[in-house]
This record gives C-alpha cells, structure tokens and sequence, in this order.
C-alpha cells in the first residue's frame, strides 16, 4: 500500500505547488514529468516483447483439450468483463462527472527545462507479433537458449519497473497534476477520479457475483460458499497488489472449494496470468473516464472499443507481478488504439494504480471459477474417477 499512499502523496504535492509555488518550481515537476514520461514510452514495446514472449513460451505443455478450454474461459471471461465495463462506464460517466476544459485564468503554458527524446526501439505491433511469432516458436522447438533470453530479458524489464519507473511515478503524477492545477482542469479530474473507483469496484463485485452464481448453480454447489472460500485470497490480493505472489493462498482457496490438488496446481498458476477480469474492468473503466476528461478524445462505440478489449486481453499475458505490470503493459494499446497522448497515459496511470489491489483481488477471486469449471472438464473427460475425487464431488447432481 505504500505505492497508494506514494501516489496520493504526488496528486496533493502537484496540487499545492500548482496552486501557490512559483513558477519555475512548477516547471521543475513537469520536466521531471517529461523525461520519466519518455523512459516510460521507450520502456513500452520492451515489455510487451519480453513479457508476451516469456508468457506463451512457459504455457504448460503436454495438457492438451484441457489446456485449451482452460485458456478459452479466461479469455471469454476477461473480454466479457471488458464489455460489461464499457457498457456501464459509458453511460454513467457522462452523466456522474464533467468534461475537465481549461479556465480562461489559465494564462500560464508550462514547457520542459529539458527537451530530452528517446524513441523506442520499434512500434507497438512490431514487438506484439514478435513475441508471437518468437513464443510459439520456442513453445514449438523447445528452443532452450532463447527461452533463456525471454526469460532474462522479461527479469531485466521487470527490475525496470520496479527499481526504477514504479518509485519514479510519484514524481511523474506530481508534474501532471502541476500541469492541470495551473490549466484549471484539476478539480474537475479529482471529482472523476472518486467516481469512478467507486464505479470500478462495484463493477469488480459485480462481475465476481455473475460468475459465482452462474458456476454454483450450473455445479450444483452453494454461490455463498464458493464465494467465502475465494475471501482469503481476496484479501490476500488487495495487500500484495499481485496474482502471482497470491498464488499460494489462492491454490488453497481452490482446494477448500472441492478442486483437487493436480487440477488447481495447473490452473491456478496459469490463470495468474491469462484471467485478467479485474484488471480489464479497471482498465477499461479508467480508460473511459479519460477520453471524457480529455479534450482532445471522446468515447467511442463498440467497434472501436472490442477490438481493444479483445487485444487487452491477449497483451496483458503475463503481466509483471509488480505493481502496476496491467496498466504498464497496456500503455501501448492505449496510444496505438485509443489514441492517448502523454497527459492522457498520466493519468490513466494515477487511475489506475489507486485501486489497483482492487483489480488485482477481482482476477484471483475469478480464477477460483476458472479452477472449478477445470475440474469439471477434467472429469468428464476422465473414464474412472478415484475414490477422492469422487466424494468431493459426490454432491454434484
């Protein structure tokens, strides 16, 4: 949570030296702002590179149809979320907030001390079809030696963001704030902030109800108590910040609700990874809400929008577990197919990271569904069924 609280610390910070610092103060915040902003911007196809390579290169091998179906209902899963949060955002937040415009007092422009470039190494879908292409390819030939390289390349980005990028956002918020308390924008922003955090956990509770009632009345099993199990792991993610470093609560979790040890070792892991259903509803939520402040984006419709949803979900495979990894690996997207400029990235990065345990919880409470519907498929694909198994489930109609 120091994150959070580091966050909140740099809105305030921009907010009162916006206000009431001088000038030139205001300027060093938003440098600051500017070259962390180009870092964050070279630093982007290397993490889909490395992490979308490493990902599809470490998928279980040898798991055949169960595999397959396990991946299908993450991915249904983290796009039929995305919808439902679009659906929702779209048309509550014009209603809830206003449009963030300029005040005619806003006479200051501020510009950069330095004007510092560094352009990435190549585009957004260059390094998404590579990491394709180079995934399946190690997946396919068992290609050790580059599996090492995507594996210390994801390390090496991954120790980016964490030692370097992650501490630098305070800095990086401060300077965007300085810059919309000096344009008169800022208080409008923060009215929309604590909608939509509001919004986006209900949705997160929400979506998490859809599944649990759907999965416990198709298995004959009790929602409630499905629900109670996964709580532990709940809890878990929103103290952590990350799937992976809940694993192990939410392997037991799992277990308690009847998945047997083989099935929730696979799919528990893996859909740490590929079940992104908070992250999505936070993301898409958050990324509404910035084309409606922004002046220079609007909302667009669903065939814009899908196609995002659908290769947000594909990209955020194997996210970092640091805090942050979704909306870190998502920034291309957001330019590429949103249309994002710098102030807009800020600040869906401020959005999402204040509720991103949040996000983080909803993914590991869903994967508890995903485990059981595994079990499920691994049964009836099973000829015999052992005596453990059997009274598990021996409740099941």
């Amino acid at each position: 949570m120091k994150l959070v609280l580091n966050l909140i610390a740099g809105i305030l910070a921009g907010l009162l030296l916006g206000l009431y610092a001088p000038e030139w103060v205001a300027r060093v915040l938003f440098t600051a702002k500017t070259v962390i902003g180009q870092l964050i911007t070279f630093t982007i196809p290397l993490i889909i590179l490395f992490f979308i390579m490493s990902g599809i290169a470490s998928l279980p091998k040898n798991s055949g149809k169960l595999l397959g179906k396990t991946v299908a209902l993450s991915y249904c899963s983290t796009i039929l979320a995305g919808l439902f949060a679009f659906t929702v955002a779209s048309q509550l937040i014009p209603q809830l907030t206003t449009a963030a415009e300029p005040t005619a007092q806003a006479a200051i422009k501020l510009s950069s001390y330095i004007n510092l470039e560094i352009p990435p190494l190549f585009g957004v879908m260059s390094a998404l079809a590579a990491a394709f292409v180079f995934g399946i390819g190690i997946s396919a030939t068992q290609a050790t030696d580059l599996r090492r390289v995507a594996d210390q390349g994801r390390d090496i980005i991954d120790r980016l963001l964490a030692r370097v990028i992650i501490p630098l956002l305070p800095f990086y918020i401060a300077g965007v704030f300085v810059e919309m308390t000096v344009e008169g924008t800022v208080f409008a922003t923060l009215k929309t902030f604590g909608v939509v955090l509001v919004m986006a956990i209900v949705m997160h509770w929400l979506w998490l109800s859809v599944l649990f009632i759907g999965t416990g009345l198709a298995l004959g099993r009790s929602p409630a108590m499905l629900i109670k199990n996964m709580l532990p792991a709940y809890f878990t993610a929103l103290g952590t910040m990350s799937s992976a470093a809940t694993i192990p609560m939410a392997l037991q979790a799992s277990k308690n609700n009847g998945v047997s040890d083989g099935i929730a070792n696979f799919t528990v892991p893996l859909c740490a990874t590929i079940h992104l259903c908070g992250s999505t509803i936070t993301l898409v939520t958050c990324a509404t809400a910035v084309m409606f402040l922004s002046e220079h984006l609007a909302i667009p419709g669903y065939g814009t929008m899908l196609p995002f949803i659908m290769m947000l979900g594909v990209i955020m495979i194997a996210a970092p577990g640091a805090p942050g990894g979704g909306v870190m690996s998502a920034l291309g997207l957001l330019t590429s197919m949103l249309g994002f400029g710098e102030a807009s990235i800020a600040l869906m990065i401020a959005l999402y990271l204040a509720q991103d345990s949040f996000g983080t919880a909803c993914n590991v409470t869903g994967d508890g569904v995903i485990a059981l519907w595994a079990d499920r498929f691994a049964q009836v694909g099973e000829t015999t069924r052992s005596p453990e198994r059997g009274a598990a489930w021996s409740h099941t109609p």
